[in-house]
């Protein structure tokens, strides 16, 4: 799986105003309903999901990068933004740096292992350095595509 794959140019904010966790979750959310890529009706159960899923532990996973995500009920797809932050967030991350890179998604409930896989494919991604370095000197939605899609972010396959 390419995480490219899981996002278009609208989809990605190239400047995010949140400087601190919940209200990034918000941020996000929010430009998945203004791009319609998220009904408003399912908006606040959403941002229930995801406040549940960071109440567990922060999804800031360390090295500048956070995975919000959450199930749903109520979708048929992986829905996804990607939010860059220059300055940084708290993001009450496990390392406690602030965060710069995050990718928010939303699973269908009925597709639990292709939540594992997606996560486990942009833990993958975001675990290269240099791609992390790329991300926040990229200057265009279609530059961070382009970042997204050059990797390969699938774990390999085990051996039989």
């Amino acid at each position: 799986m390419k995480l490219a794959k899981l996002l278009t140019a609208d989809q990605i904010i190239l400047d995010m105003r949140a400087v601190a966790h919940w209200p990034a979750i918000t941020e996000l959310v929010d430009h998945l309903v203004e791009t319609r890529r998220l009904p408003q009706a399912q908006r606040e159960e959403i941002l229930s999901a995801l406040k549940a899923r960071e109440e567990q532990v922060s999804t800031g996973i360390g090295s500048g990068v956070a995975i919000p995500h959450a199930f749903s009920d109520d979708i048929e797809d992986v829905v996804a933004v990607f939010g860059r932050s220059r300055e940084g967030i708290d993001f009450e991350a496990i390392d406690n740096a602030p965060v710069h890179l995050i990718i928010l998604f939303i699973v269908p409930r009925k597709d639990y292992h292709l939540h594992l896989r997606t996560l486990a494919a942009i833990a993958k991604m975001f675990t290269n350095g240099e791609v992390r370095r790329q991300l926040v000197k990229a200057e265009t939605r279609d530059e961070i595509l382009a970042i997204l899609d050059s990797r390969p972010s699938r774990a390999p396959a085990p051996e039989a």
